[in-house]
């Protein structure tokens, strides 16, 4: 993979830091806007990225470059994937990949017309551990409960507090806890059971609207399902699935999913670690070069399902929280 990265943010940076030692993927250039120049020079001397650009045309006329790594704010997250596809190029975007299910739906149609991958950067969906939670669900009988807790107060809300408003709680750029950190929630329950029959989300708002905190309900044919996302507060995360059988616990964030215990009724619990000594991203990048060496469009498209099975979810949910 001969890799373009677009963005000097915080998830840029962990990308890097990670990308250095994947030997399956060549940084070739990075991109940023004007006023970011200098973050970028800088990210590229550490990084020993040959090229920094400002112009996205010219990024993207360049054909030692075949993928484009979107790392940019929420709400222009369309924009930039969708003249990438058109200029022939794959993309991998940040979550949560779309603000809205039509351009969602119009990404992942693009990308299919031109016979492209298109990778939505969900970290946990491509971790051992994650395929560990998969295969032992059978091993704690029927499920019958859900919870998943990721809480963890943000960098920025210091600022919100005192009336600053940054993109990560901003409305018009899709910020807040639904589309920030309740995603990866969100996205694992539904990564491991579906699309549910109903939901309904329960928000905490801030002064400009945003909502800090959230518990989205999740209603399926045999089980119930609770995500709490709160950048406002903070608490042990964590996502336990209940089974009539024993349990299945993910210790920790599951953007991170560090360890997973299986606890049998009756029976010793097992908590391992498969992710191995990898950074937790690199385990996504490696996915997607396989996926394009081996040209598996197949495995590209049945993880964007799940993509937009999520989306689906945050549109609405902001939606009725907007109208309410």
């Amino acid at each position: 993979m001969r890799l373009a990265i677009l963005g000097t943010g915080k998830i840029v940076k962990e990308v890097l830091a990670t990308l250095k030692d994947v030997e399956e993927v060549e940084l070739k250039a990075i991109w940023a806007r004007e006023h970011s120049r200098e973050k970028a020079v800088d990210l590229a001397k550490k990084y020993d990225i040959a090229s920094v650009s400002t112009d996205y045309e010219e990024l993207l006329a360049c054909g030692d470059i075949d993928t484009v790594y979107v790392g940019l704010i929420n709400s222009v997250h369309d924009a930039y994937a969708r003249q990438a596809l058109l200029a022939g190029k794959h993309v991998i975007l940040e979550k949560p990949f779309c603000p809205t299910e039509k351009e969602a739906a119009e990404l992942i149609a693009l990308a299919k017309a031109k016979h492209l991958f298109l990778f939505d950067a969900v970290s946990f969906l491509y971790m051992p551990n994650f395929r560990f939670l998969q295969q032992h669900l059978k091993d704690i009988g029927k499920v019958k409960l859900v919870q998943a807790n990721y809480s963890q107060y943000s960098s920025r809300y210091d600022a919100y507090r005192q009336g600053e408003v940054l993109p990560a709680f901003d409305p018009a750029a899709y910020g807040g806890a639904l589309y920030d950190i309740n995603f990866y929630n969100i996205a694992l329950v539904t990564a491991l059971f579906g699309a549910p029959e109903d939901f309904h989300y329960l928000p905490n708002r801030g002064f400009n609207g945003v909502d800090t905190s959230g518990i989205l309900n999740m209603r399926y044919p045999d089980f119930a399902a609770v995500c709490i996302g709160a950048k406002d507060s903070e608490s042990p995360c964590f996502c336990i699935v209940q089974g009539e059988d024993g349990y299945l616990k993910v210790e920790g964030a599951p953007s991170r999913m560090p360890k997973v215990t299986l606890q049998r009724h009756g029976g010793e619990p097992t908590t391992v670690n498969e992710n191995g000594p990898l950074p937790r991203l690199a385990h996504e990048f490696k996915a997607f070069a396989k996926m394009l060496k081996e040209h598996d469009y197949d495995k590209n498209v049945r993880k964007l399902e799940i993509t937009r099975n999520v989306i689906h979810i945050l549109e609405t949910s902001r939606r009725a929280m907007m109208q309410s």
